[in-house]
């Protein structure tokens, strides 16, 4: 398994890592242990889970199937999901929301600190100097090693940088935000961001939720018990025709449509590390296989023009 920097000033993470918030909702603790012992097998070190998912029970899941080899994980969470609400909660983004959170992660995650601290989402109305301040404290105790946001547009981004730098506060050093060969929003404006800031671009649902695995076949119904086989899909033609053009073009290389979307999305700019799920143990071996592949530049731009 590669390793890459996060950002200019991050930890080392695997190229490929596992996102954890299947953890909980449709995978119980015996299942956790499998993908995780799965995916330290592979080499992968990234761990993503958030304190909503599975309602606490990703973060107390994915800590209990890390017990004894704490130190070969880099463990990534995020907080600040919840809204303000009229009931008095205080927003996601406020110092009293985040001193509370990181104790409820580290207690249910069994660590004494945690790699990566996520802002999961702008909460609307915290000033992010307040945000980054809290979150700064937090590294200055060291429970936390370092701090990012998600879901945050290229602006939000650029405003954050320049809020810590003047501010004299840590820095976010990744960001993490939809990216898929599906959903290449992020290439417009976050990517050439995140580059120029030396930031980390951490991909979220670069499988496009199970559409670029290479199980599904247009006009077919989804195998049983895949996820789309459950949840349905609205995929119109276009995607169909897009989804078809990368698998003629893996097919062509003698790769899998996994090995370009897991593989392709990690060679561009600025992405550290491309988070999958999984359920079981043999997605979690794929998905780390399919992160071998390094397209040239020929491939990247037949790739692009797609």
């Amino acid at each position: 398994m590669r390793v890459r920097q996060i950002g200019d000033s991050g930890p080392t993470v695997s190229v490929v890592g596992l996102g954890c918030n299947n953890f909980g909702w449709r995978v119980d603790e015996a299942g956790t242990r499998g993908v995780v012992d799965a995916a330290l097998d592979a080499g992968i070190t990234l761990f993503d889970t958030a304190e909503m998912y599975g309602d606490g029970d990703s973060e107390l899941f994915l800590g209990s199937a890390l017990k004894g080899r704490r130190d070969r994980a880099v463990i990534a969470t995020k907080f600040g999901w919840q809204l303000p609400s009229g009931d008095g909660a205080p927003p996601g983004g406020s110092r009293e929301y985040i001193r509370g959170a990181i104790e409820g992660s580290l207690r249910r995650l069994g660590t004494e600190y945690v790699d990566l601290y996520q802002y999961h989402r702008p909460d609307g109305v915290t000033p992010i100097g307040e945000t980054l301040a809290a979150l700064s404290e937090l590294v200055d105790e060291g429970k936390v090693r370092y701090i990012g946001s998600s879901r945050r547009t290229a602006a939000q981004v650029i405003e954050a940088d320049a809020v810590a730098r003047e501010l004299g506060v840590h820095r976010f050093v990744s960001a993490q935000n939809q990216y898929s060969w599906l959903a290449r929003e992020a290439e417009e404006e976050l990517l050439p961001a995140c580059e120029r800031l030396g930031i980390g671009l951490i991909p979220f649902f670069p499988l496009a939720r199970g559409l670029l695995t290479g199980k599904y076949r247009r006009g077919e119904p989804p195998p049983e018990g895949t996820r789309l086989a459950v949840q349905g899909s609205d995929a119109d033609d276009v995607t169909w025709d897009r989804i078809e053009a990368l698998e003629a073009f893996a097919s062509d290389r003698g790769l899998t449509l996994l090995d370009v979307a897991i593989g392709g999305l990690a060679a561009q700019p600025a992405v550290c590390s491309v988070i999958a799920g999984a359920t079981r143990p043999e997605q979690v071996r794929a998905n780390a296989a399919a992160g071998a592949w390094e397209p040239s530049a020929t491939d990247l731009a037949e790739l692009r023009s797609l």
